[in-house]
């Protein structure tokens, strides 16, 4: 077991053994792995580079030692990668559940931390794919080949934490200028029943004025009425 939480000779040992037709149980296991390797530290963009670049070390390390051909190679590759976007998936939602929770009490899209959280969302897939691609480099040469195929694809048809990741940037926005416009609603609410009991407020004023004039203006009002005559 790594410092990063994953059992990497367990990985390499089975891409060094898999086939084809074990995609499934491939991409089960390494996004397992991640998941697991997430779960053990904070969710921050530089322990997500350590967990997928570690990860991609082993797969590499482990498909270099399988006498497959280059094709079924490649497939493999391709499951890794599958296997950590589910992983990610996962981080997506935990951040999302998470910023809920801020939005369902009051912050704002203008705090500092909500802002920074966002961003760090919009940047999961590109950070993803560039974790991955720069230790594919550092693979074993025929390795090179399948892994570039590999990211190439992935740059073309996107992955699905980046797509999860836009639309949940996009939802909590909305939700948070929603949550905005609602406190703002009850401000105005709360000015329009003011208002609508103003006609009563400037009837106290006036019965108060009144009431002073009545008090204070008595001798005055006297000595007008005493003129008159």
């Amino acid at each position: 077991m790594s410092k990063s939480g994953i059992d990497q000779d367990a990985l390499i040992d089975m891409f060094a053994q898999a086939s084809t037709k074990q995609g499934d149980a491939l991409r089960r296991a390494v996004s397992e792995a991640t998941l697991k390797a997430l779960q053990g530290r904070e969710l921050t963009l530089d322990n997500i580079r350590k967990v997928l670049k570690t990860v991609t070390q082993a797969a590499s390390a482990g498909a270099a030692q399988n006498a497959a051909p280059a094709a079924d190679i490649e497939r493999m590759l391709s499951t890794a990668f599958t296997g950590m976007d589910a992983a990610l998936l996962q981080a997506v939602e935990a951040n999302r559940k998470a910023l809920q929770q801020f939005i369902d009490q009051g912050v704002g899209l203008q705090e500092k931390r909500m802002q920074s959280a966002l961003a760090d969302l919009e940047k999961m897939e590109d950070v993803f794919i560039a974790t991955v691609s720069k230790a594919a480099q550092a693979a074993a040469a025929p390795l090179q080949g399948p892994w570039g195929q590999v990211i190439e694809a992935v740059k073309i048809k996107g992955t699905d934490t980046g797509a999860q990741a836009a639309s949940t940037v996009e939802q909590l926005m909305a939700q948070a200028q929603t949550a905005l416009r609602d406190s703002r609603a009850m401000g105005l609410r709360a000015a329009q029943a003011l208002m609508d009991s103003y006609s009563a407020l400037v009837s106290g004023v006036l019965i108060g004025m009144s009431e002073g004039l009545q008090q204070g203006g008595g001798p005055a009002a006297a000595k007008t009425a005493s003129r008159k005559k």
